[in-house]
């Protein structure tokens, strides 16, 4: 029963918790700056890469689909990034 593709799927999902977890160290042990929130945005553009293209199914689509989808998240962490830092 545990297939190839069982093992992947739980590698990916151990990647995200540990991710998770770095985020929360970083957010809570370090003292708030731009470096602290331009690292955690991107940890968090990496989570969201890997949910969509692992568990959304969208290694498997074109390009295109993919492309939208980073660039929604780049747009939406850009946003986040110039809130916090104005």
């Amino acid at each position: 029963m545990n297939t190839p593709l069982n093992r992947f799927a739980t590698l990916i999902w151990l990647a995200l918790v540990i991710l998770t977890i770095m985020t929360f160290c970083i957010g809570e042990e370090v003292s708030a700056g731009k470096t602290v929130m331009l690292s955690v945005l991107l940890i968090s553009l990496i989570k969201g890469q890997l949910i969509a293209n692992y568990f959304m199914g969208l290694r498997h689509v074109s390009w295109l689909w993919r492309g939208i989808i980073l660039g929604y998240f780049v747009v939406v962490g850009g946003m986040i990034a110039i809130a916090y830092l104005k």
